[in-house]
């Protein structure tokens, strides 16, 4: 603590080239990802990647039909070693070289091969061995990538934010004390001192959807507005949610006493879809979200972040296509910039140089930036009559348009009149504290539930 007490100090009185990485060129890259059945072909993919003005792609493992169809293409490329594999080669240098020999070596260097990622968010998963085979596993694969010359290849690996147990405010920052010094002292030691980055996927839109109503939509999305956040250690002053994320990062690294390890967006995005209780998930938000991640990783002189201003932060855009086969909530599959026919979902320009005049306008969410509450679908009816009776029983004539004659009595329904209740008692009493739940028997959504005449309550966000 009393490093990092004397660090803040320093930081401080520092002047902003002290985290100034000159060297680098803003390139903005799209994350090409291939679980879809109705894909283009990676020929055809590359192309469209170009059309983007993208730099730089990164792919989840090694396919060789796109290795090859970047040759004699300027884009720069980042593979990956699968999470599978890491158990293997952890301990057995012959098959850490083996696999660089056979996946890496036969492409190098007509295909710009510039990072190799060991395994994909791997402190993501529940507690296991892998966690901590992982350093020794880079290192291998590092020492293979040393035997055979390639030298402009960096090695890493890429980590989701619960990597921190602590992030606001920024200075805050904490890595996990399950990782922290068994994972994570060691991998920011090999990245040091190799010169690599720290490669950390960040997405505000899962940050914003958690607390709707204590994060304000805009400041998520990186729009120009008034609101700021000034951190009470440092005296930052953040105008926008994604560099309070990776700033927190920032600082978690020089708690460990790792203060200049560069930081690398491995993963970004917004989605332009989702189920009815992923709310903000929309064309007008994604597209919005995005253009302004590229404006600000564009820009030139580059805007960093508070903590390291004016620094260059290599970013990639997460995903290049809607993919049809991914697992989870509708969310997973509608983050892409493409459809799996190659048009667009919404244009964008990943070189920064169109301005936002020269795009189409945006279809406006139908939420209108409003949320509801609602009951959830197959809910026990019993409990959902009980929660209905609480919720009219608060505020003011919560649940009038619910009984006989009101213009949402019709239909009859106890889903429908408890989705009115909640929606009712919740804009009423959230200021006070209230929630959307109800012992799980209710959900936020940005889809107006409201019909006819009945015009359900909600909140502006």
């Amino acid at each position: 603590m009393a490093f990092f007490t004397a660090f803040i100090a320093l930081f401080l009185l520092a002047s902003p080239a002290t985290f100034s990485y000159g060297e680098m060129q803003p390139k903005m890259g799209v994350c090409y990802g291939e679980l879809g059945n109705n894909l283009p072909s990676p020929e055809k993919s590359i192309q469209l990647i170009q059309k983007l003005n993208a730099k730089r792609i990164k792919i989840y493992g090694t396919n060789p039909k796109i290795l090859k169809s970047i040759q004699g293409t300027d884009l720069q490329i980042s593979i990956m070693v699968p999470n599978q594999l890491i158990s293997a080669i952890y301990n057995n240098q012959t098959l850490a070289d083996d696999w660089v020999k056979t996946n890496v070596v036969p492409f190098y260097p007509q295909s710009k091969i510039r990072y190799l990622l060991v395994g994909n968010e791997i402190l993501s998963s529940q507690p296991n061995s892998t966690w901590f085979q992982l350093v020794l596993a880079i290192r291998k694969i590092r020492n293979a990538v040393k035997k055979y010359g390639l030298n402009k290849v960096k090695v890493g690996t890429p980590l989701a934010m619960d990597v921190l147990e602590s992030s606001y405010p920024p200075s805050n920052g904490t890595f996990r004390s399950d990782v922290s010094e068994t994972v994570i002292e060691p991998l920011l030691h090999f990245l040091n001192r190799t010169k690599s980055f720290f490669f950390v996927d960040v997405y505000t839109y899962f940050a914003w959807a958690s607390l709707p109503l204590q994060i304000s939509l805009d400041y998520a999305l990186l729009q120009p507005t008034n609101i700021t956040y000034t951190d009470p250690v440092t005296g930052l002053l953040y105008t926008n949610l994604l560099d309070q994320m990776l700033d927190a990062h920032v600082f978690a690294m020089t708690r460990l006493g790792y203060p200049n390890i560069r930081l690398f967006v491995a993963e970004t995005g917004w989605p332009s879809g989702g189920d009815p209780n992923q709310i903000g998930a929309n064309i007008h938000n994604a597209a919005t979200y995005n253009r302004n991640v590229v404006k600000k990783f564009m820009a030139k002189p580059p805007y960093g972040t508070p903590a390291r201003p004016y620094t260059v932060i290599p970013s990639m855009i997460f995903a290049l296509y809607n993919e049809n086969q991914k697992p989870g909530q509708s969310t997973e599959r509608n983050f892409g910039l493409l459809y799996p026919n190659g048009s667009n979902v919404y244009p964008i320009d990943l070189s920064g140089k169109s301005r936002d005049s020269e795009y189409p306008p945006l279809p406006n969410p139908s939420s209108n930036r409003r949320l509801w509450c609602v009951a959830v679908k197959g809910a026990n009816l019993r409990a959902m009559g009980g929660a209905m009776s609480y919720a009219c029983s608060q505020g003011n004539r919560t649940c009038d348009p619910i009984q006989p004659g009101g213009k949402c009595f019709n239909p009859n329904s106890l889903a429908v009149h408890a989705s009115y209740a909640f929606s009712s008692y919740w804009a009423q009493m959230w200021k006070a504290g209230a929630t959307c739940f109800f012992d799980g028997l209710a959900f936020m959504t940005s889809k107006d539930p409201s019909f006819g005449s009945c015009k359900f309550p909600s909140i502006d966000i």
